[in-house]
């Protein structure tokens, strides 16, 4: 009995450490899944920075239930639950889920919280259409760019325009002489 619990323990501050480092917690129904399919998802989370944990809801309960960043998610510990922790691309972590889900055809999010707040199907899939970490760094690097042009371009133009105002003196001068 007593190794029991300390395994418990040693699950439940896993569990609590685990989400210390995430953003996001999502909340999968996993009922139906192979092993392989099981290891194919996490091999796919793997890339982005998350991970998937297959525990019993009572330990996830257990973990969450003094953390009020992640409280919310006792609602959606029931029947056979994985925790997706999603920890830096969050977004494309989702994305990764979401082509796994496409594939198996045999999970569904219950929900997920991030920040406190439970979030529902819909608000998990809007999280996964957000740009990443990647695109949003590109759109900034072209808007800095395009910014850096205008600015050379227009640097460039003031020794031109400079140019052209002196000429149209000096030859107003010329005439006027």
């Amino acid at each position: 009995m007593g190794r029991t619990l300390e395994n418990k323990q040693a699950i439940v501050a896993d569990l609590k450490n685990k989400l210390s480092q995430s953003q996001l917690a999502v909340v999968i129904d996993f009922q139906g899944l192979t092993v392989a399919e099981m290891t194919d998802l996490r091999n796919r989370l793997r890339p982005c920075g998350a991970e998937c944990k297959v525990t019993k809801n009572t330990l996830m309960k257990i973990a969450v239930q003094d953390d009020q960043n992640w409280q919310p998610m006792s609602q959606f510990c029931k029947e056979s639950s994985a925790f997706l922790l999603l920890k830096d691309d969050i977004g494309g972590a989702i994305k990764a889920y979401q082509d796994f889900q496409k594939a198996s055809k045999k999970t569904a999010i219950r929900g997920g919280v991030m920040e406190g707040r439970a979030l529902s199907e819909a608000d998990v899939k809007a999280i996964g259409d957000l740009p990443s970490k990647e695109q949003l760094m590109a759109q900034i690097a072209g808007a800095l760019n395009a910014v850096a042009a205008k600015v050379a371009i227009g640097v460039k133009e003031v020794p031109n325009s400079l140019a052209r105002a002196l000429q149209a003196i000096a030859d107003k001068d010329k005439e006027a002489a």
